[in-house]
Parts: structure tokens; sequence; C-alpha cells
């Protein structure tokens, strides 16, 4: 009996598994570009249409104009209002998270509608559907004029939202649209690469980021600031945390060994949107010690904030409710699973990585 220990990178780690014009990200440096721009200039620059259109223009090697998405995820949102009873018709007793897995998994192309615009569009109407149920609510219907951060506002919490929380959800949408070979966007295009469908591979892609090692930790954010309370728990609480080797959520990424650049672009943003109120003077605390701790305690390689912290932060201000974090997460991410899935297709290549073996051999 032989056996045989592997040196291939566990994990993948450092393997290129598909060449993308969509997004880089540099974790030496603490860089994310997106379709040709650091994430910064970016928010700065444009809005979720304006990304989505550079997204899907490099994702099909066609132009897409950031007219032409708006609208056609106008167009998407309203035909997945009008097919929100069968989306819905499976999602009873299911959770939040639970429920919109369900109901994704229940789209289909839409005739004359862009396979992409369909699964975009469709997105926040669930989204904004399974919160309004949760509150004993109807579902507001879409209004297709109106950009995609406002209508998902106006669909997932009634009433017309100010131009400062469009302006805040417009610059996550923008900020974490795409991110790179991520968990759930490798996901996504192994299944494209297999010439399934722009849904199976997006739903897919949903089910990755339901994990609690990719995007699960921002309502746990909120969490640990509630758990800490006040500005003279700060300290105790959290050398307690790290003594008993507690993970300190909001912290620490897989590829950045520097400050996670999306954390900087989400703080500008949540301080347009409560200037000096909100969670944000206590949250500045508890992060600033927090950093320091972890520099104490690891001066090698401390962890520093990652996108998870603010987004905890903006969407609590924006009064989202906890449980739709993931779907939120979703919502914007869907811009570039949808354009991986397509650039994956058009390459043609089935994604088949190798296994090392290490258990036993025949004699």
């Amino acid at each position: 009996m032989n056996m045989q220990l592997s040196k291939t990178p566990i994990g993948l780690d450092g393997v290129a598994a598909a060449e993308t014009v969509l997004s880089h990200v540099d974790g030496g440096r603490g860089e994310l570009i997106i379709a040709g721009e650091r994430v910064g200039d970016l928010a700065r620059k444009t809005g979720f249409e304006g990304v989505t259109a550079r997204l899907w223009s490099g994702g099909t090697g066609q132009p897409v104009s950031e007219a032409e998405v708006r609208a056609a995820l106008g167009a998407g949102r309203a035909r997945a209002f009008a097919r929100l009873p069968d989306l819905l018709g499976i999602t009873r007793g299911l959770s939040i998270v639970d429920g919109f897995r369900a109901a994704i998994a229940g789209l289909r192309a839409e005739a004359g509608l862009m396979h992409e615009a369909a699964i975009v569009g469709a997105f926040p109407v669930i989204a904004g559907a399974l919160v309004r149920r949760a509150g004993g609510h109807d579902p507001v219907a879409p209004d297709p004029t109106i950009s995609h951060a406002a209508d998902t506002l106006s669909m997932m919490l009634g009433g017309k939202p100010g131009a400062a929380e469009v302006a805040a959800l417009d610059a996550y949408f923008v900020t974490v649209c795409d991110h790179g070979m991520n968990a759930s966007t490798f996901t996504t295009r192994v299944v494209a690469s297999t010439q399934a469908d722009l849904f199976a591979a997006v739903t897919a892609g949903y089910c990755a980021l339901t994990g609690p090692l990719h995007g699960g930790a921002p309502e746990p954010v909120l969490e640990m600031l509630d758990a800490i309370g006040s500005a003279e728990r700060i300290k105790p609480w959290v050398d307690n945390a790290l003594a008993r080797g507690e993970r300190l959520m909001g912290f620490g990424h897989r590829i950045y060994r520097v400050r996670d650049p999306r954390a900087d672009v989400l703080k500008g943003a949540i301080e347009r949107l409560v200037g000096d109120g909100g969670k944000l003077p206590f949250a500045g605390e508890v992060e600033a010690y927090i950093r320091d701790a972890l520099r104490r305690k690891n001066p090698e390689r401390p962890l520093d904030t990652n996108v998870e912290f603010f987004t905890a932060i903006l969407l609590d201000g924006l009064k989202i409710p906890r449980q739709a974090f993931t779907p939120m997460f979703a919502v914007a991410r869907a811009a570039g699973w949808t354009a991986h899935a397509r650039e994956q297709q058009r390459g043609g290549r089935l994604i088949r990585p190798s296994s090392a073996y290490i258990g036993a051999m025949p004699d």
C-alpha cells in the first residue's frame, strides 16, 4: 500500500482558472479593479447601471450602453413582478435566504428580454417581496423608470426613498458587483462552462454565496457590535474574544494582505448617508481598537477591515432587515455573475480540475 502526499495547492490558491477582462484583485496592494477602473474611482464615476454595462460588454464581447441596461433592468423588474405568484409559490415557510434561493431557481427566459436582464432585474423584486411578506405586507410593484437602487429600496421598504439613501445603496451595488474569482463567481463559471444556461449558473453562484465563509458575515458584524454595546466595553470585550481565539467578524480576508479597498468606499458612503449619526461613530471606535489589537496579536500579518464590516453598517442604516443581507449582496453580485457566465461560455472550455489522490493504492 502506497500513500502519496501531494504538493498541489489545496483550495486552488494561486491557480489561474480563467482569463477575464472583468475584474482583478491584487491582495498585496489592496487593490480591486473592475472593468478597467479602481473600485473607488468607479464608485465616484458611475452607478449600478453604468458598471453593469461595462461588465456585460466585457462578458459578451458586444458593447452594451448604460441606457440599454437601464431600460432592460426596468423591463426585467416588471416581468419578474408579473410572475411573483409563481416564483414565490414554493417559498412558504422558508427563511428569506432560503426562499430567495428557491425563487431564483424558478427564473426562466422571457421573450424579448436578454437573459442577463431577466436575472438581474428579478433579484430585487424577489428579495423585496420576501421581506415585505415577512413583515406581513403585500409586495410593492416596481417602477421601471427609476434606477435599480431606488426601485430596490422602494420594493423592499415601501415608500419613496430619499436621494441620500439611493446614493448609498447605489455605491454599495457598484462596490460589490464583482470581485475576481471568488467562490460564488467560480461556481457560476464552472456551471456555465458545461454550457448550462445562465439561470442555472447564477442559481449555483447564489448557493455558494450563502456559506458563512463567503457571503454570510455582515449580519454577525451587527451581532458583534450589539454584544459590545458601549464604548467602555470595547477593550474588555475584544481582548476577551481574542484570548478565547474567537474570530472577529468584519476583519481579515482570504486574498487581501492589507485593508480591503471596498471598506473605505463603503465607509465614505455611510458618512454621506448618516453624517455623524447612526452606528458609525461607535463602529469607528470598535474598528480602530480591533485593528490595533490585531496588530499587537499578529504583527507579522495583522488582519485588517474587510468589506463586510461596513456593509453591515450601511445596510442597517438603510433599514434593510438583517435576514435580507445575503440576498441584497446577490442583487449587486448578479451583474458580475452574469458577465462571468457569458465570458466563460464564449471561451467554450469545460472547467475540469484534477484532484490529488492521497488515499490507499492497490498492491
